[in-house]
């Protein structure tokens, strides 16, 4: 299956000259994912609203300031290599070209929506990521932005005072209350000052009841639970308590799984590439390869690598955030770091993950050790 069987000729186009305002609006009424601008009818970058999270620039401010490269895409590429670039770029939408033209766009949705059929092979399990970041019911607005802003998430699931699942709230929560026209009228004192809505408590702006996934649902079940909910994501639970959190499943989940490959180097994922400096990809798989091969027991189905940047600075360098997770066959094992620049960043998430996989093993020894024991013991 064609690219080209999956696109949409149908998309909102803006000039680079164009208002933010305007970019906006058209998400809003829209509901679309991004924007495509062009610059006298020459693809330029698209905007997406997950952008307009991240900042509160004023509405004239021409869409050049926000805009961010997404992959192109040819008509003839095929499923897996668009979920890659998706997944890659970091973006939900992305231009396709028939030659040097732009001739559609292609979204997440309409790609998962081709292969559904395709999904119920694999099990929830197999893909949701169980490093959840979660927040309080007092939690505020301004709380959440920084949650997901500092872990590069777009939803947040809400926990009361005993651990359990009660909300959900997500970019889109967030941009409806925030980042729209502070001027407009809104429900009882919201409005205001920007100060006053960063103080309001999640509570008030959070999604529930919470469209969930069990650990073994089918994927296919999920993706429709997505789809027909608008959710880009849903939060997991155990299949014996729905008021525990899990995990979460993402979109960007399913098309990573869909990249899945059968090379015979591992098939490492990096999203947000365009921070890498003075790293190479290359030199990215062949650090965690060489984790990885110290503990031949551990068998790495799919790495990935995502990149972070935030806006301090140390002499012209960013401070970046990386993390580092690896699907096993013994289960999942994540690592994280900081540093300036995406070398540095790398390096300290590197290290951390050799802790986790050393721990990872010294558990599964202790439980070896243990059966052994009980088997001995049994003998008696």
């Amino acid at each position: 299956m064609d690219i080209e069987d999956i696109a949409t000729r149908e998309f909102s186009e803006v000039d680079v000259d164009e208002r933010l305002g305007k970019v906006r609006s058209l998400l809003e009424r829209e509901n679309q994912k991004g924007v495509i601008v062009t610059d006298d009818g020459s693809y330029e970058g698209v905007i997406t609203e997950k952008q307009l999270l991240q900042s509160h620039v004023e509405d004239n401010t021409k869409a050049s300031a926000m805009m961010r490269s997404a992959p192109k895409v040819n008509k003839q590429d095929g499923v897996r290599d668009v979920a890659r670039m998706l997944v890659e770029g970091g973006v939900k939408v992305a231009p396709v070209f028939e030659g040097d033209s732009l001739w559609g766009i292609v979204t997440a949705d309409s790609l998962l929506e081709a292969v559904l059929d395709n999904l119920d092979v694999l099990a929830v399990e197999d893909i949701y990521s169980e490093d959840v970041v979660s927040l309080t019911e007092d939690a505020t607005v301004g709380q959440v932005i920084n949650k997901m802003r500092e872990n590069g998430i777009s939803r947040v699931p809400v926990l009361n005072e005993n651990g359990y699942l009660t909300g959900l709230v997500t970019t889109h929560d967030v941009v409806d209350v925030v980042v729209r026209d502070m001027d407009k009228a809104t429900r009882g004192d919201r409005a205001g000052d920007i100060e006053r809505i960063l103080d309001l408590p999640v509570y008030d702006v959070m999604n529930s009841p919470v469209e969930t996934a069990t650990i073994g649902d089918s994927v296919r079940d999920a993706v429709e639970g997505m789809l027909d909910s608008g959710y880009g994501g849903l939060v997991v639970t155990p299949e014996d308590d729905d008021r525990l959190v899990a995990g979460i499943v993402t979109k960007t989940d399913v098309l990573r799984a869909l990249t899945y490959t059968e090379e015979d180097h591992m098939d490492v994922q990096i999203t947000n590439v365009e921070v890498l400096d003075t790293l190479s990809r290359e030199e990215v798989r062949a650090s965690i390869e060489e984790v990885s091969d110290k503990y031949q027991e551990m068998q790495v189905q799919h790495a990935h690598v995502r990149f972070n940047q935030h806006k301090e600075k140390l002499r012209g360098t960013p401070l970046i955030y990386c993390q580092i997770r690896l699907r096993t066959n013994v289960g999942q094992v994540a690592g994280t770091g900081e540093g300036y620049g995406a070398e540095s960043a790398f390096n300290v998430a590197l290290d951390k993950l050799e802790r986790n996989v050393i721990e990872l093993k010294g558990v599964q020894a202790d439980e070896e050790y243990e059966g052994q024991l009980l088997r001995k013991l049994g003998e008696l």
